[in-house]
């Protein structure tokens, strides 16, 4: 018997050996078959990560109104949520938006636009000039609308919004209502993330794009951030964190430094009890088991979805939701128009 069980054990100690020899032999040249191998040795295999889209009805293609930068999406009942920025024609940048959500019956291929979720801010608030870039969370009965604000540029002679890289710093705000249709209301502590006071800190200058994720008991808040000191060159260099909060409304506490570099967007997924990420600059899906120690698990990524965010049922309440759909809304933007598209990640 002990020496069948030993030949055992060294037949698969032979058939491990020479799986890895021939993962190890493959030359991966293709950019546009990325490939993936999972960071469990007794589930090495490799899979190819293509994305595909899908025109919209309801929030595509208008010519009245540009729509951008949307949240996951969650799932009410039989009914599917998105959030997004919305601008008037031509207008196409974030910087000048209003919340706006819309609802779906059939997996986000036709949409409703169910109308204004939330409005800008007070006169002279951090919020007071536009409001974009939502995310959603939904935990212990309420919805959790998390969001990016920014005011007319400081001491501007007609209290207008420059868009420069010295004063007009963002931070992320925080509404919250019993009910996914609202109303959303502001809470007391806004904002509830904000840029860092160090000038060489990779958030002193911009913190964007929530995304949210329910770990260990605590709110986990993962955003980007741009440093004032790289000045016109920081859109290329942002990168992503985390922060932390006993509960939705905070206080949060930031993570010493960023985790992920040239990750311009962020959108993060549960992954075999871990967490995933995708970053645009650097055309790579990254994993954390900790969800904070990432490292590059798909490279060479083509055709990506730009701001996207995808159908996320752990962030509805009480769901684990510990498998991902791969499908979700992203925005497409040309001259003159940004518009939401479905998309699938295969």
């Amino acid at each position: 018997m002990k020496k069948r069980m030993t030949l055992n054990i060294r037949l698969q100690n032979i058939f491990i050996v020479m799986i890895l020899g021939v993962l190890t032999s493959c030359n991966f040249k293709s950019k546009t078959d990325a490939q993936l191998i999972t960071d469990k040795p007794s589930d090495t295999l490799t899979k190819t990560i293509s994305f595909s889209y899908q025109d919209i009805t309801g929030i595509g293609k208008d010519s009245k109104y540009n729509r951008r930068d949307n949240s996951d999406i969650i799932k009410v009942g039989d009914t599917y949520y998105v959030w997004y920025s919305r601008m008037d024609s031509p207008v196409t940048s974030g910087y000048w938006a209003n919340i706006w959500y819309a609802t779906s019956k059939d997996e986000g291929y036709t949409w409703q636009e169910q109308g204004l979720a939330l409005d800008l801010g007070a006169q002279s608030a951090f919020d007071s000039h536009s409001v974009f870039t939502p995310n959603i969370l939904v935990r212990n009965g309420k919805y959790y609308l998390y969001y990016t604000g920014v005011k007319p540029t400081p001491g501007h002679a007609k209290a207008e919004f420059e868009g420069n890289h010295t004063t007009d710093f963002t931070a992320i705000g925080l509404a919250v209502s019993n009910s996914p249709d609202g109303p959303f209301k502001r809470i007391e502590n806004n904002p509830v993330l904000d840029i860092s006071e160090t000038p060489e800190a990779f958030d002193s200058y911009r913190i964007d794009d929530a995304s949210l994720l329910v770990k260990d008991n605590k709110i986990w808040l993962y955003y980007k951030g741009r440093s004032i000191i790289h000045g016109s060159k920081g859109p290329k260099l942002t990168e992503m964190s985390v922060a932390y909060a006993e509960n939705p409304e905070g206080p949060f506490i930031k993570h010493e430094g960023a985790l992920l570099d040239k990750s311009h967007e962020v959108l993060i997924w549960k992954k075999d009890g871990g967490v995933a990420s995708l970053a645009s600059i650097s055309k790579t899906i990254n994993y954390a088991k900790d969800g904070v120690h990432f490292t590059t698990l798909v490279d060479g990524l083509t055709n990506m979805p730009k701001a996207p965010g995808l159908y996320r049922p752990d962030l509805e309440d009480g769901n684990q939701g510990e498998n991902t759909p791969g499908w979700g809304i992203a925005m497409k933007v040309k001259k003159g128009e940004a518009y939401l598209v479905r998309f699938e990640m295969e």
